[in-house]
């Protein structure tokens, strides 16, 4: 009876779903000036709902955003060239107050000419910018109050490709510690090619890898990347070519072993691509295009680490630069620039398909979107 009584008991509480969460999502835009630039939201993972909190940070151009590991810090670019006589932009440190507010702490200079991307090493200890008109990258320690001193190392990127007016010079778009926070690769869209740089503890911590860079076809214009999980493959989206790269570590060296497009056959238009993730379980790959306005949805084959187009999805709306996984792995977020909304859709835990879930939410230019998880 006893054994009955649980199994019921059972049966009853596997039709109750599981206690909604609520997670706080910062949003970086575009802005005419010094003005309201990141906007903070409430994310619920049940029903998708975003709310937003109503207490926007002033920044100008905070166009890319990341959260320190230990979520008690925000970083934002400031996508300027006119900073200083050098023609630099900016990066701002904010201190994440309980209620989700932020605090500005300190602003430093990016010694390079509009960063557009900024990633923090695992440990919290060190950032790095990617200043896109500049074609370099700019490292920084972080203290532990979050403060940004001064630069540690400006590194140069230095020559051309051949897409007319995009590849005349470097042009430094994304870089990212990898999980040991050992090598920081930085895709340069002007010179297509990935550097792998190794990370040190001396006064110039940044050095060309053994394997100083990956090349890419001539004109394919590498801008982001993200990591498999057991850090194996790594994944590259051109924004020139509407291609995903496949790369895979072969003793110590990385290899090309899938090119594949993100638009389909029959489409005729001009787009670009802008932004790419894989999700936490690494079943399925998105990734951004602008002028299909649509999230290219892959399958992911775990062992050759290759990818299966899917399907393509309407972002329903216009110019998906940036987006992003929620925490719980549900649903897709989409920062629609000349649109100016956030679209939200929901994941099938099964195929990877995205459906529209019908929410669109206002916000002027939004173009980078960061859960703080």
């Amino acid at each position: 009876m006893k054994l009955f009584l649980v199994l019921i008991l059972s049966i009853l509480l596997s039709g109750i779903p599981a206690s909604a969460k609520k997670y706080l999502l910062y949003v970086g835009t575009y802005t005419e000036g010094l003005t309201n630039g990141i906007f903070v939201y409430s994310f619920n993972d049940q029903n998708g709902k975003l709310v937003n909190k109503k207490m926007p940070v002033v920044s100008n151009n905070p166009s890319f955003l990341a959260v320190s590991p230990n979520k008690k810090f925000l970083y934002a670019v400031a996508e300027l060239d006119n900073l200083d006589s050098n023609q630099s932009g900016g990066i701002s440190a904010f201190r994440i107050e309980k209620n989700g507010k932020l605090t500005l702490i300190n602003h430093v200079l990016s010694y390079g000419a509009n960063p557009c991307y900024i990633s923090i090493s695992p440990d919290g200890k060190k950032l790095v910018a990617s200043n896109y008109t500049g074609g370099n990258l700019s490292l920084y320690n972080v203290l532990p109050n979050g403060n940004l001193p001064e630069m540690v190392q400006r590194v140069q990127h230095t020559g051309s490709g051949p897409f007319p007016l995009r590849q005349t010079e470097a042009h430094a778009h994304s870089a990212r510690f990898d999980k040991s926070g050992k090598f920081i690769f930085a895709a340069d869209l002007g010179i297509d090619e990935l550097k792998i740089y190794s990370v040190g503890n001396g006064e110039i911590p940044l050095s060309p890898n053994e394997q100083p860079f990956v090349k890419f076809p001539p004109g394919s214009g590498p801008r982001h990347l993200d990591f498999s999980a057991d850090g194996r493959f790594i994944y590259v989206i051109s924004e020139l070519s509407s291609t995903i790269t496949v790369l895979m570590k072969y003793g110590g060296e990385w290899k090309q072993v899938q090119t594949i497009k993100t638009l389909p056959e029959d489409f005729k238009g001009e787009s670009w691509c802008a932004d790419i993730h894989v999700t936490a379980d690494g079943r399925f790959v998105y990734g951004s295009n602008r002028g299909h306005n649509s999230i290219a949805v892959f399958k992911r084959e775990p062992n050759s680490g290759k990818l299966e187009m899917i399907e393509t999805v309407p972002v329903e709306g216009n110019w998906p630069r940036n987006f992003t996984i929620d925490p719980s792995g549900r649903y897709v977020l989409v920062a629609n620039q000349k649109s100016n909304d956030i679209t939200v859709f929901k994941i099938d835990q099964t195929s990877g398909k995205l459906t529209f879930t019908g929410a669109k939410i206002p916000n002027q230019s939004p173009v980078c979107l960061q859960f703080l998880k």
